[in-house]
């Protein structure tokens, strides 16, 4: 893999209009080399208990450019094939038949390998910051006129005025079928039977503007794995206080002043136009331009 040093890349690529390329035709499962950038957090599923939804940068073919990898059940994952967010891993995987956005793959999760994890911030901007884009409103437009469109980027954020934590009463009804479901699948003379899914205690919703400058603003769930992990560290806390620690890190910290903040997108494939937040891609501006923009 050949890396950018980060002093030649710009530090927001330019936005492009072109829809992801046709997905490969395969008869057997290919080799990827990916980036993961997002996981979100489980939700039900009738099929598998409960599932993960992985987003990436393919690194290398025969498809370069976002995935989307799904299902991932990733509470039965061996250790060996666990994974972080910025870790670059190997599997096997086919196109997604049954869904119509070209980034989704289906993957073969025993396959999975990590090669390494990108822990420094230069070495993760030399692959992501020619990939963040503009607008929001822009992928909005072409995503309710075209199937084909692109179901997953990067955006810019040019302000966030808010992180809404609200409390959440459990599962919908629809999530608890699909719960109640799974479990009555399961043979009933296991020794031992998976606890179902605890729904999260908080939902997160940001308010944004991207850097178009037509926006009139973004109101997008944050279904990041992290936003939900930390919850269920905050269990000896009240209410007001787990929604306030929740606020500090994704809002205070993450969205800061002194921070180039950009959102990884994605929609649903009942729902195009529907996009929702996998996570947040925030790394430290220099201390000379974070003085120029707040002198500005």
């Amino acid at each position: 893999m050949v890396v950018v040093p980060l002093e030649q890349l710009p530090l927001w690529g330019p936005s492009t209009d072109a829809p992801p390329p046709p997905r490969p035709v395969l008869t057997r499962p290919a080799t990827l080399r990916l980036l993961i950038t997002v996981k979100t957090a489980p939700s039900p599923s009738t099929s598998y208990g409960e599932t993960v939804c992985v987003g990436a940068l393919s690194l290398a073919p025969p498809w370069t450019g976002w995935i989307r990898l799904y299902p991932i059940h990733f509470r039965e994952l061996a250790a060996d094939s666990r994974f972080r967010t910025y870790d670059i891993v190997h599997l096997n995987a086919l196109p997604a038949r049954r869904d119509q956005r070209r980034e989704s793959w289906r993957p073969i999760v025993d396959t999975i390998t990590t090669e390494r994890h990108l822990a420094s911030g230069q070495s993760r901007r030399s692959l992501l910051d020619p990939l963040v884009e503009d607008s929001m409103c822009r992928l909005n437009e072409r995503a309710r006129d075209d199937h084909r469109a692109r179901s997953i980027a990067l955006i810019r954020v040019a302000d966030v005025t808010n992180l809404q934590v609200k409390r959440r009463d459990g599962w919908s009804p629809e999530e608890r079928r699909k719960i109640a479901s799974y479990l009555d699948q399961l043979d009933l003379l296991e020794s031992s039977r998976p606890s179902p899914l605890e729904a999260p205690r908080f939902t997160g919703t940001y308010r944004y503007r991207c850097a178009d400058r037509r926006c009139r603003g973004h109101r997008q769930t944050l279904w990041d794995w992290e936003f939900v992990a930390l919850q269920r560290r905050l269990t000896q806390l009240t209410d007001a206080e787990a929604a306030d620690r929740l606020r500090h890190r994704f809002y205070t910290r993450l969205c800061a002043a002194d921070r180039d903040v950009a959102f990884y997108v994605g929609n649903q494939a009942a729902r195009p136009q529907s996009f929702s937040i996998g996570g947040v891609y925030a790394p430290r501006r220099s201390t000379t331009r974070y003085r120029l923009h707040v002198n500005r």
